[in-house]
């Protein structure tokens, strides 16, 4: 992919356009959740969240706190995927463990919104934003009071009784029309985290190794399925060993982006195994560092 023409909606233009201005950052979340926050930092800058230490992980896009003390966790979500509303609880349970100490009280946990800037609409309903808290259902007026929110933006969904800056903010995403003070601001950085050098060499060296490890698998899982076929001595047996061999060889890419802390949404991307595939595939790893996608069990 041409570096000079990826846009925000790219997974790497969007961390490093939002982690290096945190203004916009900001000015994005009150856009998104029509609230006025006075300054956001970086509540993690590795970004990487550990439940334990030999516990699953996950890397987080953009994960910010406010002078509150509430945190913030974005996430662009170009690819549609299934399992985006359990993968928010899976992040949302993560922050919680993270933002508290072993021994700390409950009440220590910090009020926190996951946001996920999906480039479809996730649930079919034509909303441009989904927002989600936990409510009695017996009684929708009682909120539990837990201070989690999990918030889902759709671009195309109907946006006529929205601010007209959220709906320039959608126009951008879509077609890169920058109409508002906002989408002209993120419209100049897109454009200097283009011309960046330095970012220009990680990205291609991101995604020389990602490919690199992806034809790696590949031939490791041909090689194997052909192994596995002559074995058989059959054609049916050479198709399933091929299978066979595929599964392991996406396994083996899965495995070695799971070591590089790449994010899961990528992981499915590339691999084109199941997310619950890919966390068991972690969770293994975690508990032994070593792994190989052959020593783990089926």
């Amino acid at each position: 992919m041409d570096y000079t023409k990826l846009t925000f909606t790219n997974n790497f233009v969007f961390c490093k356009v939002l982690e290096n201005n945190l203004e916009l950052c900001q000015e994005l979340l009150e856009l998104i959740l029509g609230v006025h926050i006075q300054k956001v930092e970086l509540a993690d800058k590795e970004k990487v969240l550990d439940l334990t230490p030999d516990g699953k992980s996950v890397r987080l896009d953009i994960y910010v706190e406010d002078h509150l003390g509430t945190v913030y966790n974005i996430e662009m979500q170009v690819a549609a995927k299934r399992n985006l509303p359990k993968r928010s609880r899976y992040y949302q349970g993560m922050i919680d463990l993270n933002s508290i100490e072993k021994g700390a009280r409950y009440n220590s946990l910090k009020k926190s919104y996951v946001i996920f800037i999906c480039m479809f609409d996730p649930f079919e309903k034509n909303l441009p934003i989904y927002t989600f808290s936990n409510r009695c259902r017996e009684l929708l007026d009682l909120e539990l009071g837990d201070e989690t929110t999990k918030v889902f933006v759709n671009p195309y969904g109907d946006t006529r009784e929205l601010s007209a800056g959220i709906d320039a903010f959608f126009n951008y995403l879509k077609e890169e029309i920058a109409q508002s003070d906002f989408t002209r601001k993120l419209y100049i950085e897109v454009e200097k985290a283009r011309e960046n050098k330095e970012w220009r060499r990680e990205y291609m060296a991101w995604i020389s190794e990602l490919e690199e490890s992806k034809e790696e698998a590949r031939a490791e899982g041909w090689e194997e399925g052909r192994q596995e076929g002559r074995q058989e001595g059959r054609q049916e047996g050479r198709q399933e060993g091929r299978q066979e061999g595929s599964v392991q060889g996406r396994e083996q890419t899965a495995i070695r982006m799971l070591k590089d802390n790449m994010p899961i949404s990528k992981i499915i991307l590339y691999s084109n195994l199941s997310e619950s595939r890919i966390l068991e595939l972690q969770q293994n790893l975690n508990n032994d560092p070593t792994v190989l996608a052959d020593q783990i069990p089926q």
